[in-house]
């Protein structure tokens, strides 16, 4: 996942270290629950994760979710900004897909409630993947048997099995599965303490005591476990002015008010997970960070309004990089064919795209 964006000011939230080593390290769990209505199943799974890899969800049969999120490495797509249809560039970078389902909202700006919700978002964006419609998605998976079949043996309940609302429905139950537990850091909090090298433990203090856990608190480093659809966001930078500022153009893009139209929301965020987040370079919600040394200077002057010695940048990065957890395997799913024909356009008018900007 993209590097933090936002930690509160030093001197704005008083921490009590021993109280924060009781209650905000806290081991990430290997499950994560699923809502009443999208109940996990084997097949649902399965179709799910069919879905997730098919290019035949885009325009041009050309990306699929797994090309901007990865689940082969670090769940994103190590790019600054990801291409999307007709090599249109975006002005966000693709954030992570491991541990998302512990998020209470999706994208940089919050702006999905649910993993269901963000599912059909990219499908029909039209500098995304730039389906038309919900009816030619529906159209084109109607024409592969295979996916009707699988529909209809993952949602046995329904008339009409094979719909979008569905749709989102199993690629959401497939990355509920995204889980990297038994991380170095979870190892140690679970009370093995050689878990941790003794430059982790100086970093994890570090965090702590700097007021990192401010924001980065809890099992998915996040913030709190909100109900779905109640993002924790805050403000970055908290402290504007800075060289960095200048340098990797933080505050062009204002954030959550893209979204909601308030001045209050202005370069407001969704707080990231640090799960995994040395394995998700170039960092920030444009990507314009290249390493996480920097990064981790970017966001003490930032937001806390600390210059570090080259000794607390170390030992922060050594702490984060203990955050890496196991990744679960992912083989590369058979998908649906029909022999002797193709679902997709082939004229040079259905194959026209738009260019402009692609956003996460």
């Amino acid at each position: 996942m993209k590097f933090w964006h936002t930690m509160l000011a030093s001197g704005l939230i008083a921490l009590n270290t021993a109280a924060v080593q009781a209650s905000q390290w806290q081991a990430l769990p290997e499950q994560v629950p699923a809502p009443a209505d999208n109940p996990q199943t084997e097949v649902k799974v399965e179709l799910g994760k069919m879905l997730y890899f098919d290019p035949r969800l885009s325009k041009h049969g050309t990306l699929s979710c797994n090309s901007c999120h990865n689940v082969m490495e670090g769940g994103d797509d190590s790019r600054p900004n990801s291409v999307g249809i007709s090599d249109a560039r975006g002005g966000r970078s693709a954030p992570s897909v491991w541990n998302a389902a512990l998020l209470s909202v999706q994208f940089w700006d919050g702006r999905a409630a649910s993993l269901e919700d963000q599912a059909v978002g990219p499908v029909l964006n039209p500098i995304e993947m730039a389906m038309p419609s919900e009816a030619e998605v529906i159209k084109r998976l109607g024409e592969l048997p295979q996916y009707v079949e699988l529909f209809q043996k993952a949602f046995p309940e329904e008339e009409k099995p094979l719909s979008m609302s569905n749709l989102a429905k199993a690629i959401a139950a497939y990355e509920r599965t995204l889980i990297t537990p038994n991380s170095a850091y979870d190892q140690y909090v679970k009370g093995d303490e050689k878990a941790l090298t003794e430059q982790q433990v100086r970093g994890m203090e570090s965090f702590a005591n700097l007021g990192c856990t401010a924001c980065h608190s809890g099992a998915n480093f996040s913030g709190p476990q909100l109900p779905v659809g109640q993002g924790f966001f805050m403000k970055f930078p908290t402290f504007p002015g800075s060289e960095y500022e200048t340098k990797y153009d933080l505050i062009k893009d204002t954030g959550r008010a893209s979204v909601t139209g308030k001045d209050g929301d202005k370069n407001m965020w969704r707080v990231p997970t640090l799960r995994n987040v040395a394995l998700t370079a170039p960092y920030f919600h444009n990507g314009q960070v290249p390493s996480l040394d920097e990064a981790v200077r970017v966001m003490a002057k930032t937001q806390l309004n600390k210059e570090l010695s080259e000794e607390q940048v170390a030992d922060l990065v050594a702490f984060l990089n203990s955050l890496t957890g196991e990744f679960p395997e992912q083989t590369m799913p058979r998908l649906p064919s029909n022999p002797n024909t193709t679902v997709l356009p082939l004229s040079d008018a259905e194959l026209a795209g738009d260019s402009t900007l692609l956003t996460h």
